[in-house]
């Protein structure tokens, strides 16, 4: 019996070989045209925008061409009979509601602790993300750490184990803390969604913006001395700075909510992800290092 054979009498095995293989999403036996349903996601997302933007406005506005591409004009629909044999596969929905918002803003200010706050979190059902990750990724950490560290989004490892930070670039940032003498159990560490979004794609407007209020409420609850937001996404979101982490880095700014009674020293630093692709940024990584030990001294 070779190991293949062997293989098939444990499919278990193989499901799981799939998911250590990064392989999260099930094919059908007919083959799709996924350029046709990018297109057919493109209408749609312009259809939602028209809308958005009449509400807004109580005008109506000029159509919007689905196929606007730098093509010129747009081509009328398609009026062929779909192939005989092909399911009709849409994208998963990424559009958050109104409602959705208004209810996270709800339960998050409803929370007066951090295991509130995660309670809360369990219940919410307004992010698509959770329609498609296997655990919910809160936080890990000191509920009165002095330390607050906000990433992008979990990703496979995080989203099997429930946790944070636990891949190889979660590996990377616990030595880099463990340089200035703070470790897991000294910091709070999380990610502006709390569910892994599928493919590890870069979260959304919406996603983001419906977790948002729970990232705040989290920050005021704590109330560390320093937050640090590791990337690109989580800075943009968090400091509403605009630029690339390599020019907002090494830079300090100021972080408050309507809620808190005093602002806080917020900066920004490399993904550790982003660090082992690219070892020459190190040496700045580490400056920030020492910048932010040395800041948590003046707070001492």
């Amino acid at each position: 019996m070779n190991v293949f054979e062997d293989m098939m009498q444990h499919p278990a095995d193989i499901l799981a070989w799939y998911l250590e293989a990064g392989v999260d999403e099930a094919v059908g036996e007919a083959p799709l045209n996924r350029y046709a349903l990018a297109k057919e996601a493109q209408a749609q997302r312009a259809a939602q925008a028209q809308a958005l933007l009449k509400d807004a406005s109580g005008e109506a506005t000029a159509p919007v061409s689905s196929a606007s591409s730098g093509q010129g004009a747009s081509q009328p629909p398609s009026s062929s009979p779909p192939r005989a044999g092909l399911a009709t596969v849409r994208p998963p929905e990424t559009e958050v509601g109104e409602d959705a918002l208004k209810k996270a803003v709800e339960l998050a200010s409803a929370a007066k602790t951090v295991d509130e706050l995660h309670e809360a979190l369990k219940n919410f059902d307004g992010c698509p993300l959770k329609r498609t990750a296997t655990n919910l990724v809160f936080g890990d950490g000191s509920s009165e750490a002095r330390v607050v560290l906000i990433g992008e989004a979990p990703g496979g490892d995080e989203d099997r184990q429930g946790r944070p930070f636990v891949g190889v670039g979660g590996q990377l940032l616990d030595k880099m803390l463990a340089s200035i003498g703070l470790d897991r159990s000294a910091v709070f560490v999380t990610n502006t969604v709390f569910w892994r979004p599928p493919g590890n794609r870069t979260p959304h407007g919406g996603e983001i913006a419906v977790c948002l209020p729970f990232v705040e409420r989290l920050i005021e609850i704590i109330d560390p001395a320093v937050l640090i937001t590791v990337g690109g996404p989580a800075t943009h979101s968090l400091l509403a700075q605009k630029g690339s982490v390599s020019r907002l880095r090494g830079r300090w700014f100021t972080y408050e909510t309507p809620k808190m009674s005093h602002p806080i020293d917020a900066t920004a630093i490399y993904h550790p992800d982003h660090l082992l692709g690219t070892p020459a940024h190190k040496r700045q990584a580490w400056a920030d290092l020492l910048a932010i030990k040395a800041k948590l001294a003046e707070h001492a």
